[in-house]
């Protein structure tokens, strides 16, 4: 171990005497000291791995971490260990304990679109942002532990009103269809532990060790619900930075941390300062922007990778003249030091500043690719099967029957789920339990009623077969008897169609595949698979630059970095005016800067186009504060058409050189 890590590093994994706190400035390692520890919890401090849980934020981080100690082991049985993320940990304690909560195991998990379409028809609206709104304040009192009564008690405006009793019909409608949404994994267990002592105490012998990753992005519910797995006794790691807050908007608190210090008087704190990923210019540009936040611990990054190359900043005459520049300098760059398309990064502060980059990056027939794109499972064709899988799991969850019930089409129309929904409610039953009412013989005609039944029969038939046969073959019965193929040729143009049918056939190879390696049936898969982004990570090897907003650049590092539209207004944004939010947008900043491993690229606009008039444009303030010894400023006189000459040339030249001597050896 020794040879491996670091002095702070070492004392961080050896620390098992109580509660700890590990300070993990940006690329410090901390992945490292997690798997360390987890192996020296193991092998040297007796802890059997069943009792040990590791909790990250993303499947990916749970995914790199078990890759980690399944080559660190080396022989050593690391059975039973838990790495997981916070919502599927949820998962696991709501499926053994769901009977203390009113739920059956196999309860369903809505996605956002399930949850926006309850909402809409429980507040009867249309209007998009009203109900995203009510959506968002809902999820922030779950993420507070707030109750509808408490909610409806503490209503500031009309508005929070009508969302306080959205919210208690929300949580009405959800128990009837047996479900859950993303935000109860986390306040349902919390319930239950705090109503249930016995619950809990099963819960604490069976996981005795907790290292928590990512710990400034813990929200109040998740930290109440570590603070009562974890007991009076605080056997954990927490890992954190208070300098990488960056996602208040979410409901995550750094005040978590100042929080650990109070709940656990004993609380050590070990400081990770060494970091393994960027020059020194870079760091002390970082270290010298972050000065300006108050500090709740004291934290300086340092490195040994060289001094490095000054970061440029560059003023650009507008978001064309920008994005142009920033391609083409891209682009030569590459040339010049034959890299790879992927060691580049474009990052932003809005999704918005994308599609210019996007436009010049095609111009130029660069590769690249987007973060933050459409999920897998958010893919219409991959929800479609996903619902039949909900039904089969979960006959109560009503969202799922009404897709499932009409794609593809049955000839079962809005007037018959109308009338069966209908009854339905007036006998608190779920639709499909209710297809099998003798009173519907008088509320359908025997068409409808028929093409009901038949539909449901064919689904208890497969639930039978789910739950003893191999996955892959249940599934590929499944889509052969409705006939999917031929519904998305007669529905859609062909190219679509080939994608749609190639995407189920690859969510079938890889459930299949699942299946077989963890020895589960396809009931015990369903709700795994509404925890799962099939696609997190999938495009690593791909050669192409990133485009990426920073906050989704959390956790990646780059060798060359573009942070692009560094003007007030942008980052800081317009709306971060008072003193807490500018100090996120700080820390943002942060971020951006230590995603950079070799050389930083910063630019700005004098003005941009908004609502057809130009605007002009302040440089950022976090500029300035990042000191002006390793920065090196440019472009703020020259125009578009002397810079793009400039960059054409300069590629052009390159180009020549390094093409004359390949042309005389031909």
């Amino acid at each position: 171990m020794a040879t491996s890590l670091n002095p702070p590093q070492i004392e961080a994994v050896r620390y098992v005497d109580g509660p700890l706190l590990v300070l993990a400035g940006a690329g410090s390692g901390k992945t490292r000291v997690i798997t360390h520890k987890i192996a020296h919890l193991t092998g040297e401090c007796g802890f059997s791995a069943s009792k040990v849980a590791a909790i990250t934020f993303t499947n990916k981080a749970a995914r790199e971490m078990q890759e980690r100690i399944s080559s660190m082991s080396q022989g050593q049985s690391m059975k039973g260990l838990t790495i997981a993320t916070f919502h599927s940990l949820g998962v696991k304690i709501l499926r053994q304990e769901a009977v203390h909560l009113g739920l059956k195991p196999r309860f369903s998990i809505l996605d956002s679109d399930d949850a926006y379409a309850i909402l809409a028809e429980i507040i009867g609206s249309v209007d998009k942002q009203t109900i995203r709104g009510v959506q968002w304040q809902i999820s922030a009192w779950k993420n507070a532990l707030t109750s509808p009564d408490e909610a409806e008690l503490a209503a500031a405006d009309e508005m929070q009103l009508v969302a306080a009793r959205a919210y208690r019909n929300y949580d009405v409608t959800l128990r009837a269809y047996q479900a859950v949404d993303f935000d109860d994994l986390i306040l349902l267990p919390v319930r239950l532990y705090t109503e249930n002592s016995e619950a809990l105490q099963r819960w604490q012998e069976k996981l005795h060790y907790f290292l928590i990753d990512e710990y400034q992005d813990t929200n109040g519910a998740q930290y109440r619900l570590l603070r009562l797995m974890c007991g009076d006794a605080g056997c954990f790691t927490a890992v954190g930075d208070d300098d990488q807050a960056i996602y208040a908007w979410r409901g995550a608190n750094v005040e978590n941390l100042r929080n650990l210090q109070s709940d656990y008087p004993a609380l050590k704190v070990v400081k990770l300062e060494q970091n393994y990923r960027s020059t020194v210019r870079i760091l002390k540009a970082a270290n010298s922007l972050i000065a300006h936040n108050p500090k709740l611990f004291e934290k300086r990054l340092w490195s040994d990778l060289g001094y490095g190359e000054a970061i440029q900043v560059t003023a650009m005459k507008n978001e064309e003249h920008e994005a142009e520049s920033v391609v083409m300098r891209l682009a030569a760059h590459k040339f010049q030091h034959r890299t790879n398309f992927s060691d580049y990064a474009i990052l932003y502060r809005g999704n918005h500043q994308a599609r210019t980059f996007e436009q010049y990056l095609r111009n130029e027939r660069i590769p690249y690719r987007v973060s933050g794109g459409q999920s897998f499972f958010d893919r219409a064709e991959i929800k479609d099967l996903v619902s039949y899988l909900r039904l089969i799991a979960n006959a109560d969850d009503d969202p799922a029957f009404i897709r499932a019930v009409t794609t593809p089409r049955r000839g079962i129309g809005a007037q018959t789920l109308e009338a069966l929904g209908a009854y339905a409610g007036e006998r608190h039953i779920s639709m499909f339990e209710a297809v099998y009412e003798i009173p519907m013989v008088n509320r359908l005609k025997p068409a409808q009623l028929t093409a009901l039944t038949t539909f449901c029969d064919f689904i208890n038939r497969i639930a039978h077969r789910a739950e003893r046969e191999p996955a892959g073959e249940v599934l590929n019965d499944l889509l052969s008897a409705i006939d999917y193929q031929a519904f998305l040729f007669d529905t859609l143009e062909t190219k679509d169609a080939e994608n749609r049918w190639d995407n189920i056939q690859k969510f079938v190879t890889w459930l299949s595949g699942k299946g077989e390696n963890d020895g589960k049936s396809l009931l015990e898969l369903t709700q795994t698979v509404a925890l799962m982004n099939l696609l997190d990570g999938r495009e690593e090897d791909l050669d192409a630059v990133q485009l990426t907003t920073i906050h989704a650049s959390k956790g990646l590092e780059f060798p060359y970095v573009f942070l692009v539209g560094v003007e007030e207004d942008i980052l800081p944004h317009r709306e971060s005016v008072d003193g807490s939010k500018i100090d996120e947008e700080r820390r943002l900043m942060y971020v951006a800067i230590t995603r950079a491993r070799m050389q930083l690229f910063i630019s700005h606009c004098l003005k941009r186009r908004r609502a057809q008039e130009w605007h002009p444009c302040e440089p950022s303030r976090f500029i300035a504060e990042m000191g002006s010894d390793d920065l090196q400023f440019s472009g703020e006189k020259r125009d578009a058409a002397s810079s793009r000459a400039e960059g054409s040339a300069s590629l052009a030249a390159l180009k020549a050189l390094l093409t004359k001597p390949q042309d005389a050896a031909g």
